[in-house]
């Protein structure tokens, strides 16, 4: 028995050294899925606290809690049907017997046993489990079913009934104290008290008197080792699980915030984004019902641009209407637009640069920059060479449309910050490639 417990003890604490040494955080992601398996070994000290013949008691009034000695061990697997309640049920071995140097007269009882009992995570079921952090409390109860076998040496003919075995069974209830040492391994300290109601025997191995009513009482002390078993890294008496109602409530938030955005007008048109098809539409530019700013002629010109340069063109010459479609180029009107981290125009604002297209074919001489913006959310070298990308894609997509290269430079302008870059909808303008014509 030496051997075993020495054994136990060296093993014990060698987990607990390394487990000093391991930084590994609990995880507090929330998840709907946790380990319900937990199997879990102690070893301890465990005492008869009645009944006694005369002349035999376990307890020693010389010393704080009577001699300690390690006579308890026990293994138990443990599954929880939820985070807060569960079940336990597990094998023990105790040998109760006088400590040494006490006055009582030398007796051995030993026990094997099996228990079923109740689990609940009081560190759960109170809401705290928060606060204590890596601290843990568990509480359970249930039926208890021993063989208890006399090892006390007859005075007399079978009077302490040495090597006779009883069966007797009671009630065990508990408390343990957990300290999460790993992710997925705790230590504990359980302390419980078993009541017996059909023991006929003396701890010390002699029958009971008829007035202790078959009954018996036992407590034990132990510390031990549990661990979690499943696919989360994390114990299950710690993971952060996430509540039903909780997830209803942020399931329904986003809807909301969803519907929020859908009725956004980003470019004030007066056409919510989720119908917009042009949500980049000039200010004061017509739009019709899908947010597309009208141009019934087709030549990739708003009807509202034309008429501004048909007004501002009036008295000049063909060469100054020219130069006024110059002027809007530059100044930044044509424009293709970019959704947050791509490269890619979006669908509904290639219409700049078919409009590019356009005049590099009715200008075969002209020349022209395509200039890449991005937003100022992130690093900076992100956003540069992501301002790089989009003005290299515009420049692939005319040169598949057939206009040479030597008539396209990329200009990299990367982070645009005239806007709040706290605000979706006005980064949603700085993401985008411009032009300038260099050669006319």
């Amino acid at each position: 028995m030496k051997k075993i417990t020495l054994l136990a003890l060296f093993l014990f604490s060698s987990v607990v050294l390394n487990a000093q040494t391991d930084e590994e955080a609990i995880d507090t992601t929330a998840t709907s899925e946790y380990n319900r398996w937990t199997i879990e070994a102690s070893v301890g000290q465990a005492k008869g606290v009645r009944p006694y013949s005369t002349g035999y008691y376990s307890s020693d009034s010389g010393s704080f809690l009577g001699k300690p000695q390690a006579n308890s061990f026990a293994l138990a697997g443990r599954y929880m049907i939820s985070p807060t309640f569960g079940f336990k049920g597990g094998f023990h071995f105790d040998e109760i017997k006088n400590t040494s140097g006490n006055a009582s007269l030398p007796f051995k009882m030993q026990q094997f046993g099996v228990s079923l009992q109740g689990v609940v995570n009081m560190s759960r079921l109170l809401g705290v489990q928060e606060y204590v952090k890596r601290f843990g409390l568990l509480v359970h109860g249930g039926l208890k079913i021993d063989a208890m076998t006399s090892k006390t040496k007859n005075i007399i003919e079978n009077d302490h009934n040495y090597g006779v075995t009883e069966w007797n069974g009671g009630l065990v209830v508990g408390v343990t104290p957990q300290y999460c040492i790993t992710k997925k391994m705790a230590v504990m300290l359980d302390i419980s008290l078993q009541n017996n109601y059909r023991q006929h025997f003396n701890w010390d191995g002699t029958y009971s008197d008829i007035s202790n009513n078959l009954n018996g009482q036992l407590i034990s002390g132990t510390i031990g080792l549990s661990y979690s078993l499943g696919s989360s890294d994390t114990h299950g008496d710690w993971e952060i699980i996430e509540d039903e109602k909780s997830k209803e409530i942020e399931k329904l938030g986003k809807r909301i915030d969803d519907m929020e955005t859908l009725m956004n007008d980003t470019d004030k048109d007066g056409v919510p984004d989720y119908l917009d098809q042009e949500n980049n539409s000039v200010a004061g530019v017509a739009v019709d019902s899908r947010g597309k700013m009208v141009d019934i002629n087709r030549n990739g010109v708003p009807d509202e641009l034309e008429r501004f340069v048909d007004k501002a063109t009036k008295d000049v010459s063909k060469k100054s209407e020219k130069d006024m479609v110059v002027n809007l180029v530059n100044q930044g009107y044509v424009s293709t637009y970019f959704d947050t981290n791509k490269s890619t125009p979006t669908n509904v604002s290639t219409e700049g640069i078919d409009f590019m297209l356009t005049y590099l074919r009715n200008n075969p001489n002209a020349k022209i920059e395509i200039v890449g913006h991005a937003d100022e959310v992130g690093a900076t070298e992100f956003n540069n060479n992501l301002a790089n990308k989009r003005a290299e894609a515009v420049k692939a997509i005319l040169m598949k449309a057939g206009i040479s290269a030597d008539r396209l430079t990329v200009v990299v302008r990367g982070e645009d910050t005239s806007v709040d870059p706290n605000s979706e909808g006005a980064r949603k303008l700085v993401r985008r490639v411009t032009f300038r014509i260099i050669n006319n």
